[in-house]
């Protein structure tokens, strides 16, 4: 049974960093994309950053140049650094990672950047 564990969520003073991490343990294979999603009091869960088997990145427009998505695919690993944080960046942050046959999500992460 795969799960994704995550890690590194807190609370930080604007302006802070913080490094998420996000493990998948168990039998997984060929996973195509590792994302991030986030999710604030009230609002839509959102896509924050996302990084292919090849490297590519893309990401939310409110954290361009501020978040960087990194994976190590011995590991079954994302990270998401995330400097310069701001208030409107709280949320719980989720991890998610696609292979050909199922999406994969973990349990999430509580991020809160106090002003």
């Amino acid at each position: 049974q795969v799960q994704l564990v995550e890690s590194g969520g807190g609370l930080v003073q604007a302006g802070g960093s913080l490094r998420l991490s996000c493990a998948a343990s168990g039998s997984i294979f060929s996973i195509n994309y590792m994302r991030w999603y986030r999710q604030a009091p009230g609002k839509q869960r959102e896509l924050v950053a996302a990084i292919t088997s090849g490297g590519s990145t893309n990401y939310a427009d409110s954290v361009k140049g501020r978040f960087t998505i990194s994976r190590e695919n011995a590991k079954n690993t994302v990270y998401l650094q995330m400097n310069s944080l701001k208030p409107e960046d709280t949320a719980v942050y989720y991890c998610m990672f696609t292979t050909v046959k199922y999406d994969y999500w973990g349990q999430g992460t509580q991020v809160t950047v106090s002003s």
